[in-house]
């Protein structure tokens, strides 16, 4: 591969992310910039593009932490740098694997060093290696939770703080942190996502004419890597001067008062969390007026700010499509514009905006707006709210009555019935896997990890993982006389180390088998249905699982959504659901076990939590009863995981599914219990044969 970067200037289109960019070179104490859109959009090539524009740094000689010889890190630990030389070097970029261990993040002890010479002496990590420059990480939204930590610490404080293997260092780590990613591969943690200054989100372009550009561009770039850089030379020097000259500007830029009411008014509007966005805001449309040559914020500047460092902060539910009402923003910034405005004007209280951003409480009676409405949930509808369903539901428009004993014996004709929205979602605390399991870091059931607490040590089973220090100088210590070291340093042979286990929680694989039949196609029924489903999605999303949704209708199974890490797919997937026909409620088993079979394959390591959403009925086909309790019989064998939502309703209940998660060795939960006066608190545990997979499901409420 070439080592001459793509040039920045040579990109097409992508606008947004080009001034999201350009912004965090002018000022990096915007805060960095977070690029989401789909694969294949040049989001990687973009960035590293950046690298080549910015301007060089000062460094002292010989330090490895960069620091400025201006003004050096008292705390440095090559310090202390009172009469240093200093040179002048690129600004660095630091890219970040998915995959990187703790260690090589923060830095450790020199174990070479340790063990040959005696020495405690410190290595740097990748948060040394970016200070002063861009920590790049692609792909963030995969980064390990223990990853993630690390990074909110450094970005928070400015500072690494190391403290392991009997080293304690402090040192400077300020970075302009840019990351990448795919939504549909799962969003980011909330922490995270905060500490990222802007965002922007990307798509290729459906223009044939620009995409035939790209596509010409990108070939050549490849035939001719140098002669194509060379093309471009002239635009990356004059956008590289204009940076410089925006960055000496940038000092001399005047927020005003008008502007700066503009700004958290806006934060108001949106309901943002904390006050991190105001002061983002506040940077940005700095930082374009500097970019654009002016030397006062204007309102325009208010705008783009607010489009590139509000979506991803303000107040939304997790499949809620990110992006701001404009509409609002528009009402909002034309309500702030006036200049003076020392006394507030009484105005009519209609439209909850008040004057000058004040702190209201009426967030939430502003009726069914886009961004006030559901604080926590938002309150039910009269006719959906904790109240049993009105007995005359469970006849359905199929003509499948849930009276008779031998539902078999009533199929239902092949109808199918719009799709319904779905009702409110439910709080679930915690549904788990028993074991120990050596998944990929989630947050749901226990497991050996790379991150987590180290619980003990063992001997390296293959090679040697992460080193524990201390039972490795324990394991030699007792052989020093006998090995003959004559007072020189620690001898250690092969058999003397050990290696740190590690236990915290594993993300599973949460496959969701739909009953979308005409015995579940009651409106009222489906609504309530679709709510417990979706709650179930929103903990998937919220403990970073991988899910799969099967429905079954009609005649067989349909696979709706392949195992994805993409919640909200699975999400638009559950609103669209159509209904109506018999029940082959064995069909949809036997297409869950050939998925889990797969999957297995795939990722053994990953286990599976099996939640299966019906009333129990099997109408299918002959026989369909007890091919649906064979097929069950299967996942017990196999100690799958699994849980049963049991929507059955009426006065009249046979308690089929129930049975069935008898049949599956799992335990079943009421949609009843789940909506009974809006809270309910369960507390189930299935106690299944030894060495097969249990579920816990503790304390599910309704959202208040």
């Amino acid at each position: 591969m070439s080592d001459v970067r793509y040039p920045f200037t040579a990109i097409v289109g992508m606008a947004d992310l080009r001034l999201g960019l350009l912004l965090n070179a002018v000022s990096p104490a915007v805060g960095g910039v977070l690029v989401r859109g789909e694969k294949g959009t040049a989001k990687s090539t973009m960035v590293r593009a950046l690298a080549g524009l910015l301007p060089s740094i000062a460094t002292v000689d010989g330090c490895r932490f960069a620091c400025d010889p201006a003004t050096p890190d008292p705390q440095c630990p090559d310090g202390p740098h009172a009469s240093a030389t200093s040179s002048e070097h690129p600004s660095q970029l630091v890219e970040l694997p998915v995959g990187v261990a703790e260690d090589r993040i923060v830095g450790s002890l020199d174990l070479e060093r340790a063990l040959a010479e005696g020495v405690k002496a410190y290595e740097p990590g990748l948060l040394a290696k970016a200070h002063r420059g861009v920590l790049y990480i692609d792909e963030v939204n995969l980064l390990q939770d223990h990853v993630v930590d690390l990074l909110l610490d450094a970005a928070a404080m400015g500072r690494s703080y190391v403290e392991r293997e009997g080293v304690s260092v402090r040192h400077a780590a300020r970075f302009l942190l840019v990351g990448t990613m795919n939504p549909e591969e799962g969003e980011l943690r909330p922490q995270l996502l905060d500490r990222f200054g802007l965002t922007v989100e990307i798509a290729a372009t459906r223009d044939p004419a620009e995409r035939a550009e790209v596509v010409r561009r990108r070939l050549a770039y490849d035939a001719d890597p140098a002669g194509f850089a060379a093309r471009f030379a002239e635009d990356e020097r004059t956008l590289a001067e204009r940076i410089t000259a925006a960055r000496e500007l940038l000092p001399k830029v005047e927020l005003t008062e008008v502007a700066l009411r503009q700004i958290t008014a806006v934060c108001a509007a949106f309901e943002v969390d904390g006050l991190r966005a105001d002061i983002v805001m506040a940077r940005t449309a700095v930082a374009l007026a500097a970019w654009d040559g002016r030397t006062e914020v204007q309102e325009e500047d208010v705008r783009q700010a607010a489009r590139l460092a509000l979506p991803h902060r303000r107040r939304r539910n997790p499949f809620d499509a990110p992006g701001l009402d404009e509409e609002q923003l528009e009402r909002t910034l034309e309500e702030h514009a006036q200049q003076d405005d020392p006394e507030p004007d009484p105005e009519p209280e209609g439209d909850g905006g008040g004057d000058g951003g004040d702190q209201g409480p009426d967030g939430d009676g502003d009726g069914p707006g886009d961004g006030g409405g559901p604080n926590g949930g938002g309150a039910p509808e009269p006719s959906d709210g904790g109240a049993p369903e009105a007995t005359t539901a469970d006849t359905d428009a199929t003509g499948d009555q849930p009276q008779q004993p031998v539902p078999a014996q009533h199929p239902a004709p092949a109808r199918e019935s719009a799709p319904v929205a779905a009702g409110d979602p439910y709080r679930t605390r915690l549904f788990t896997v028993r074991g120990t399991g050596h998944g990929a870091q989630g947050r749901r059931s226990p497991a050996e990890t790379t991150g987590g607490h180290t619980i003990r040590s063992r001997r390296p089973q293959g090679a040697l993982g992460r080193l524990h220090l201390t039972a490795t100088l324990q394991a030699a210590a007792p052989h020093q006389v006998a090995r003959g070291r004559g007072g020189r340093a620690l001898v250690l042979q092969k058999d003397d180390f050990r290696e740190q286990v590690r236990q915290g929680r594993e993300s599973n694989l949460v496959l969701f088998v739909v009953d979308a039949s005409g015995s579940m196609a009651a409106r009222q029924r489906m609504t309530a249905v679709k709510g417990a489903v979706l709650s179930l999605l929103m903990d998937a999303y919220q403990r970073r699982d991988k899910i799969g949704m099967i429905t079954f209708r009609g005649a067989g199974a349909e696979l709706a959504l392949p195992p994805t890490s993409s919640v909200e797919v699975g999400a638009a997937r559950l609103e669209s659901l159509p209904t109506g026909g018999r029940t082959p409620l064995a069909e949809g088993l036997l297409r869950a076990h050939e998925v889990l079979r797969v999957e297995r394959l795939r990722d053994p390591n990953r286990r599976p939590l099996l939640v299966v959403v019906t009333d129990g009925r099997a109408t299918g086909g002959r026989d369909a009863l007890a091919r649906s309790q064979r097929a069950a019989a299967l996942f017990a064998a196999q100690g799958t995981a699994s849980v049963v939502l049991d929507c059955e309703s009426g006065p009249v209940r046979l308690g089929l599914a129930h049975t069935l998660a008898g049949l599956l060795g799992g335990t079943s939960v009421s949609l009843d219990e789940l909506r009974a006066e809006g809270v309910a608190s369960l507390v189930r545990e299935n106690r299944p044969a030894a060495g097969r997979g249990d579920v816990r499901a503790t304390t599910i409420r309704k959202a208040a």
